[in-house]
């Protein structure tokens, strides 16, 4: 669940051998409809797909080789069209030690083929025992996207600090979710984290595997949780970094982290305090959080013109959400550099972004990455149903603003899945499985809380947990934070199939 690019229930439907559920009006599949799917040849080939491709051209210099898998579009009707999912895979180095295969999914929800590489960097000794696999999921990367021709690449966005703002903010999600509406209906009626869920499956038979180990993070956590809830008995080591409470997630899945990101904005107000001199934000934590209280208060009156850009408070508050997720410090650095541009803008004069925000506000501002927020939404408007009063979402809005001032209005936002056109077609999935495996959480995490990664470690029964202390950081181990004692958990965990004999606390 991410704002950038890489950079994150209640009911279910009884699962058959085949990991279906009976969908209203459609005849549920048996196991033996998706033989087909499951024998069919597997055709590795180069990853690049034309001289623009440069994800393409470094995976195949990595040595990675790719390939489509197909898979039903429909799953109640697996004798109807189909679709390609893109998958990657960094071989094993030999095959006396290789453990076996493992999936990787990153978050996002987002693009996975690109991964595999990463991942080895990441895993020290066990990393070449594994063939690595990265896999878009349906309607992202290369399988099947989703494009709305979304004038931004994301959806999230603040209420801003009036009705005013607001009022923007129902337009805006009403006109994201009027595009997707002109989309392949068939393909956007299947989008779902179940449906994911069944393409692994289908990938899995296709490597030739009982079985898979998985490596997810943020988003993935939740996806590889629907999986073994779906698919029991099918994952071996599991790695589950910064979990999602499967409680939370749907369109309200940022209610949980206004809290969480108003406590990071306090950290960073100390620590830009102390660099008053180089930043000019304030000598004390409450100078800095005044200056970023007058900053959005600024940018409600008038847009704030930065460079080609205009911020305003609905983007803005957006932009800090997506800046105040991480401590460490050259995030930091980042953060109070932007700070300092956007001060800048507010008080009248020319504001130039640095190249970094510059590209993140090309990301927000503009339809350039509209693929990426498209299929993101796809995904989470396809799996839960959202609120769809406006006047609901603007009184949790006012209801937080006392509590959670820059963020709750980000939080509690409405979105465009108050006016998706498609009606979920299933049920969320009830998570409940047995699943030996490894929960990872930050404490102060923004995106996904640490109370999630909790509320998923109790929920899957025999994981154990390692919980990194003190750290304002998300998928601490996927994203490289760099502590050693989680890594050297994780990497002990994935290398020897052995989970600690009890929860770890790892210290920043």
């Amino acid at each position: 669940m991410t704002i950038t690019r890489k950079l994150i229930v209640a009911g279910a439907g009884l699962a058959t051998a085949a990991g279906l559920v009976a969908v209203p009006g459609a005849a549920t599949a048996s196991a033996g409809g998706l033989a087909r799917f499951h024998q069919q040849k597997i055709v590795w080939k180069d990853c690049t797909l034309g001289p623009g491709d440069e994800v393409g051209k470094e995976l195949d210099k990595a040595g990675v080789r790719c390939a489509d898998v197909t898979v039903p579009l429909d799953y109640a009707k697996p004798g109807g069209r189909t679709i390609k999912v893109a998958i990657s895979r960094l071989a094993a180095t030999g095959k006396a030690d290789r453990i076996g295969t493992m999936l990787i999914n990153g978050g996002g929800p987002g693009p996975a083929i690109d991964m595999p590489p990463y991942i080895r960097g990441l895993m020290g000794d066990a990393g070449t025992r594994y063939d690595l696999i990265g896999m878009d999921p349906r309607s992202i990367g290369r399988s099947a996207p989703v494009d709305c021709g979304w004038p931004a690449g994301t959806w999230i966005r603040s209420a801003g600090v009036d009705r005013r703002g607001f009022d923007r903010a129902v337009a805006f999600a009403r006109d994201l979710a009027d595009r997707c509406a002109r989309v392949d209906p068939e393909l956007m009626r299947n989008i779902s984290t179940r449906n994911a869920a069944r393409d692994i499956d289908v990938v899995r038979a296709v490597l030739g595997e009982r079985k898979i180990s998985y490596n997810g993070a943020s988003y993935g956590t939740y996806l590889g949780a629907v999986y073994a809830q779906m698919f029991p008995g099918r994952l071996d080591r599991t790695l589950l970094d910064s979990g999602v409470d499967p409680a939370t997630w749907g369109p309200g899945l940022l209610k949980t982290t206004g809290a969480a990101n108003e406590r990071a904005l306090v950290g960073f107000a100390d620590w830009a305090a102390r660099r008053n001199a180089e930043y000019g934000l304030g000598a004390t934590r409450k100078e800095v959080l005044d200056t970023v209280l007058g900053v959005i208060q600024a940018s409600a009156r008038r847009p704030l013109r930065v460079g080609a850009y205009a911020v305003d408070d609905n983007v803005l508050p957006s932009e800090l959400f997506n800046l105040v997720g991480s401590d460490r410090e050259a995030d930091r650095s980042h953060m109070a550099a932007s700070l300092k541009v956007f001060k800048e803008a507010a008080a009248g004069r020319p504001a130039r972004p640095h190249e970094r925000l510059a590209e993140e506000l090309e990301f927000v501002l503009t339809g350039k990455e509209s693929q990426y927020g498209s299929a993101q939404v796809a995904l989470l408007c396809g799996d839960a149903a959202g609120e769809r009063d406006p006047e609901a979402h603007w009184r949790d809005v006012q209801r937080s603003r006392a509590r959670h001032p820059v963020f709750g209005a980000v939080a509690h936002n409405i979105n465009p899945c108050a006016f998706w056109p498609y009606t979920p077609r299933e049920e969320p999935t009830r998570i409940s499985a047995e699943l030996p495996s490894l929960v990872v959480g930050a404490t102060g995490d923004t995106r996904t809380v640490y109370q999630s990664s909790l509320a998923l470690h109790r929920l899957l029964g025999g994981s154990h947990m390692v919980t990194l202390r003190g750290a304002d950081f998300h998928a601490p181990y996927q994203a490289a934070y760099g502590n050693a004692c989680l890594n050297d958990q994780v990497n002990t965990y994935l290398g020897t199939g052995v989970l600690p004999r009890k929860n770890v606390v790892c210290e920043k």
